[in-house]
C-alpha cells in the first residue's frame, strides 16, 4: 500500500511504512530521502511561479532574468545533481517564496524589487562556480556585500546600499567585483563537521532569517559552534541512531543567532526552507542536540504538509500552546505538538536531573496539547489520525517514573504556565463577573460553574510582561547548576529576565515567605498575572484550597478582585472560587 500526493506534475508516492513513520512522529533515513525528493518538486514549482510572475518586472541595473536562467541551465547540463542541490538549499527556498509573495503583493521589504528578483543571478553564479564553468554575469550588491548562496560572501566597500557587481570565472580563477574568491575580502561559509554529519553554518545569506531579507552579518567566531557540534552529534547518535541518521540526511544548514539567556534558547524553522534550523548560540552540546531535534521535527511535518492536508482552518481561532507565551492558530499548535513530541522523546533518554525535568515537563504539556488539538474544529481525518498516533505513543510515557523532586518541579512548571497563560489571555464574560461580584458583596457563595455554564472564553492576543517560563527557568538553574542558582538569588532578575525574589522563595520551597510576598504585591496594587498565579502556586504548596481556585480560574480571580475595588482578600477569593468549581 502506498499513499499518493499529487502535485501539478507527476504524483509523489510515500510507501506505507514511511507514511506511518511520519504519522507517529518519526521518519528514518529512507523516509527523509523521500521527503527531500518531494521538496525538490515543491521548490521547482515555486521557482517556476516566481519566474512567471517576474516576467514583466523591471530588471533594474541587472541583466534580464532569462540570462540568469540560461546560466543556470548551462550548469545543469554539466551536473544536474549540483544544481538541484543548490536549488534545494534552504535559503534559496526562502528567497523564492518571499520574492513570489512580493511580486504578488503579499510581502514587502525595503530593498528594490530588482535586488530580490535579481538574486537569481547570484544563484546561477554559484551553480556555475560549483560545476567549473567559465562565465561572466552581474549580481546584486547589498549594503557592500555580494553573496553567492551556499558558498560565501565578498565584501565590496565603497558601493551604494543597492548596487551591482560582476562575477566572472576564467581559467579556473573566480573573481567578484575584481577580487579573487578566497582572498582576504572573501567570507566562506563554515562547515560544522562530525563523523557522519556535515552542516553549513550560514551567517551571510540575505534570506537565511526565514521570513525575508536580512543584512550580511558574519559572526565574530565560529569556533564555539564547531567545538560543540561534534559532542552534540555524538549525543544524538547515542540517544537514537535512527533519528541522528535521518537528521543528517535532511538538515543542510544552521543559521546562527546571538546567544540567548541560559535555558531560554531561541530557534526557528520554516516550511519554505526545508533543511535548516535557525538557532541561538547553544549553552552546551546537549542543548544544541535538542534544538536540532526540535527544528528537524518541524522540517519533517512541513514537508509532509506540502504533500497532504491535515486541517482546514483559516487561523482565526486561537489556542493554548504550552511552549509559547502567545495564543496559536490550529496549524501552529499542530506544528508544536509534533516538534515537542520529538523533544520529549529526546529527553526521555537523558537520565540526569535536568533531562528528567525536561522529559517530565514536555510529556505532560505535549499530551495536554494533543488532547486539545484532537478536539479542535478544523482537523480532517488525516489530521485526527496523526494526533491519535502521537497520543498513543506518548500516553505510556506519562506513567514512567522520574525522581520525586524532579517530578514536583515539573508539576510546578506545568501549573505555572497553564495558569499564567489563562491569566494573560482569557477574560471572564461580563455577566459572569457581575454575578460573582454581586454574590460576594451579598455574602453569598459564588455561583457554581455547573449552575449556568459560561461561554468558552476566546483567547486575547498579546504578550505578557515577562516570559511565562520564568519560574521554569529558575527550576532549571536549581536542578542543573545549584551553585550558579545560589549566586544570583539576591538579585535574580539580573540573570533570569523577569525573575523576582518571591519566585526564588517559591521554587526553593520557602512557601510561607512566598505567600507573604505575593500577597503583599497584590496589596500594593502590583497584582499582575504572574503574581496572582504565584500566590496560587504558593497556596497550593501550603495545602490551602485557595490554590486550586486561583490556579483554575486566575483570570476570574483577577477580574473579580478589580471589580471589588481590591477590597477582597485574594486567598479568600481563591477559596470561594474553589468551592464554586
Amino acid at each position: 500500500m502506498h499513499e499518493t500526493a499529487r502535485s501539478h506534475a507527476l504524483p509523489h508516492v510515500l510507501p506505507s511504512q514511511s507514511f506511518d513513520e511520519l504519522l507517529r512522529g518519526g521518519g528514518g533515513p529512507a523516509t527523509v530521502d523521500r521527503l527531500r525528493v518531494s521538496e525538490r518538486s515543491w521548490r521547482l514549482l515555486v521557482v517556476r511561479a516566481l519566474l512567471d510572475s517576474a516576467a514583466t518586472a523591471p530588471a533594474g541595473p541587472l541583466p534580464p532574468l532569462a540570462d540568469g536562467w540560461k546560466l543556470l541551465s548551462r550548469a545543469w547540463a554539466v551536473s544536474k545533481e549540483a544544481v538541484e542541490d543548490l536549488l534545494a538549499y534552504p535559503a534559496v527556498g526562502v528567497w523564492a517564496a518571499h520574492t513570489l509573495r512580493r511580486l504578488r503583493g503579499t510581502a514587502r521589504n525595503a530593498a528594490p524589487l530588482w535586488a530580490d528578483t535579481g538574486h537569481l543571478h547570484a544563484i546561477a553564479a554559484t551553480a556555475a562556480v560549483r560545476v567549473g564553468l567559465e562565465f561572466r554575469t552581474d549580481v546584486p550588491v547589498r549594503h557592500g556585500w555580494v553573496v553567492l548562496p551556499a558558498l560565501g560572501a565578498m565584501r565590496v566597500p565603497g558601493r551604494a546600499d543597492w548596487d551591482v557587481a560582476e562575477v566572472s570565472a576564467s581559467a579556473g580563477s573566480v573573481r567578484i567585483a575584481g577580487r579573487p574568491l578566497g582572498g582576504p575580502d572573501w567570507h566562506a561559509l563554515t562547515e560544522l563537521r562530525a563523523d557522519g554529519c556535515t552542516l553549513l553554518l550560514d551567517d551571510i545569506d540575505p534570506y537565511r532569517d526565514l521570513r525575508g531579507p536580512a543584512g550580511v552579518e558574519p559572526i565574530d567566531s565560529t569556533a564555539e559552534w564547531r567545538e560543540l557540534f561534534g559532542p552534540a552529534w555524538d549525543i544524538l547518535r547515542r540517544t537514537d541512531t535512527e533519528v541522528a541518521e535521518a537528521l543528517a540526511g535532511g538538515l543542510v544548514s544552521v543559521v546562527p543567532r546571538p546567544r540567548a539567556e541560559r535555558f531560554r534558547p531561541h530557534s526557528a524553522s520554516s516550511g519554505d526552507a526545508f533543511g535548516t534550523a535557525l538557532a541561538s548560540a547553544p549553552d552546551d552540546a546537549e542543548q544544541f542536540a535538542s534544538t536540532l531535534v526540535h527544528e528537524f521535527q518541524h522540517n519533517k511535518l512541513s514537508a509532509f504538509m506540502h504533500l497532504f492536508t491535515l486541517y482546514d482552518d483559516q487561523g482565526t481561532r486561537l489556542h493554548y500552546a504550552p511552549w509559547r507565551d502567545d495564543p496559536r492558530p490550529l496549524g501552529g499548535l499542530l506544528q508544536g505538538v509534533y516538534a515537542f513530541f520529538g523533544v520529549t522523546a529526546f529527553w526521555r533518554r537523558r537520565g540526569h536531573a535536568l533531562g528528567q525535568f525536561e522529559f517530565a515537563l514536555w510529556r505532560s504539556q505535549t499530551a495536554y496539547a494533543l488532547r486539545a488539538v484532537g478536539s479542535a474544529d478544523g482537523l480532517n481525518d488525516l489530521g485526527r489520525r496523526l494526533v491519535a498516533e502521537l497520543t498513543r505513543r506518548i500516553e505510556p510515557w506519562l506513567d514512567e517514573p522520574v525522581d520525586a523532586r524532579v517530578r514536583a518541579a515539573a508539576a510546578l512548571a506545568v501549573a505555572d504556565h497553564r495558569a499564567t497563560w489563562r491569566a494573560c489571555h482569557l477574560r471572564p464574560a461580563p455577566g459572569a463577573l457581575h454575578a460573582h461580584a454581586a454574590a460576594w458583596a451579598d455574602g453569598n457563595p459564588l455561583p457554581r460553574a455547573t449552575d449556568e455554564p459560561e461561554p468558552e472564553p476566546v483567547p486575547v492576543p498579546g504578550s505578557p510582561a515577562r516570559g511565562i517560563d520564568t519560574r521554569a527557568v529558575l527550576l532549571r538553574w536549581l536542578l542543573a547548576d545549584p551553585a550558579g542558582f545560589a549566586a544570583f538569588c539576591d538579585d535574580p532578575g539580573a540573570v533570569v529576565a523577569g525573575a523576582r525574589p518571591e519566585d526564588i522563595a517559591l521554587v526553593e520551597g520557602r512557601t510561607a515567605e512566598a505567600l507573604s510576598a505575593f500577597g503583599a504585591r497584590i496589596g500594593r496594587g502590583e497584582g499582575d498575572p504572574e503574581t496572582w498565579v504565584g500566590l496560587g502556586l504558593a497556596a497550593r504548596a501550603a495545602g490551602d484550597p485557595a490554590g486550586d481556585g486561583l490556579l483554575g480560574r486566575p483570570e476570574l480571580a483577577m477580574a473579580l478582585h478589580g471589580e471589588l475595588d481590591g477590597q477582597a482578600d485574594p486567598l479568600a477569593l481563591g477559596r470561594a472560587l474553589a468551592n464554586g468549581a
